[in-house]
């Protein structure tokens, strides 16, 4: 047979099993030349377990970011969603759920701020009674009003800020352009956080806090 000849593998096979049964010492030997090159290609396929780990920590990670932009772009929409439904009826549910006649929207998201208003908040900035952090909180409200009081006719300068669901920091930034307006006006002032929806710790905090809240029915869905 030639040299080159190739061997068939099941002979070839068995021709290893028997001289491995024959000799126990051998088997040992053959176990451990095949534990020592399996073990040899472990840490390659370690490496490339953790780099497959690895990018998919980065993919989790990048989709992650992806439904927090998601969730923010949503937030968002629901919050100029609100303002712009409230700026339709603003009016009507602040006079219904506090008693209030005669509204006139001196700022909101949509309309030009009145200049007599601006004026007189400037003036207020300029005078040294309000600073220029409760200046920047006035023009950040979302809603500023004016009404009267139903009972008695006094006037009431109103703040309202507009979330789909209202938070504690909606509440304080309302309180600020609250105070800020009672100093430049010096009158009563009320303060109002208007959305869809509030927990109730939230609730307690915000009645603590001397401000209101408004529940705005949410859209009905198409």
């Amino acid at each position: 047979m030639s040299s080159t000849e190739r061997i068939d593998p099941t002979s070839l096979v068995a021709r290893i099993i028997a001289e491995l049964q024959a000799n126990p010492d051998a088997q040992r030997l053959l176990l451990r030349a095949l534990l020592t090159n399996e073990f040899l290609g472990v840490p390659a396929r370690l490496d490339r377990i953790e780099k497959d780990i690895a990018e998919l920590k980065a993919d989790v990670a990048e989709l992650k970011t992806d439904v927090a932009g998601l969730k923010t772009d949503v937030a968002y929409l629901k919050g100029s969603d609100l303002e712009y439904r409230l700026h339709r009826k603003v009016h009507a549910l602040v006079c219904q759920a506090f008693a209030l006649r005669r509204p006139h929207t001196v700022k909101s998201p949509v309309k030009e701020p009145d200049k007599d208003f601006l004026a007189r908040v400037d003036e207020a900035l300029q005078d040294g009674l309000i600073t220029q952090e409760q200046d920047t909180r006035i023009e950040a409200t979302d809603f500023i009003l004016q009404a009267q009081r139903r009972t008695d006719g006094v006037p009431l300068w109103i703040a309202v800020e507009a979330s789909s669901k209202v938070h504690d920091n909606d509440m304080q930034r309302v309180r600020a352009t609250a105070d800020a307006l009672h100093t430049v006006f010096d009158g009563e002032t009320l303060a109002i956080v208007a959305g869809y929806q509030i927990d109730a710790p939230q609730a307690k905090r915000a009645k603590a806090a001397g401000v209101e809240y408004l529940q705005v029915a949410p859209p009905i869905p198409i």
